[in-house]
């Protein structure tokens, strides 16, 4: 399973759109999104790099979008696995939240 299908509508693009950006028809978006055709490495890396997402992400290998987090800089998490990493941007969005930071 991928997350090009998510990441387009999150972000109100339409089909036509990644079709002029990886030289396809809009059919064949339709079809990378439901998996139907398999992804190229060339339409993994510009995708990524067009939604600023990690690979690993685009795929659905890891729930971290993009591993140049803000979070990742200032703390040291050698050792802590992707659940660990969401938990702690969890507690940092809420407070954030609570003092009105956003």
């Amino acid at each position: 399973m991928n997350r090009i299908k998510s990441l387009r509508t999150e972000r109100n693009i339409n089909q036509d759109v990644l079709a002029k950006l990886l030289g396809l028809e809009i059919a064949g978006v339709s079809k990378l999104e439901t998996g139907r055709v398999p992804l190229k490495d060339e339409y993994i890396i510009k995708l990524a790099d067009y939604f600023n997402v990690s690979t690993d992400y685009l795929l659905g290998k890891s729930n971290l979008k993009n591993f140049e987090c803000q979070t990742c800089k200032f703390l040291d998490i050698t050792g802590l696995d992707n659940e660990d990493i969401k938990e702690i941007q969890k507690q940092v969005d809420y407070i954030k939240k609570l003092k009105g930071i956003q």
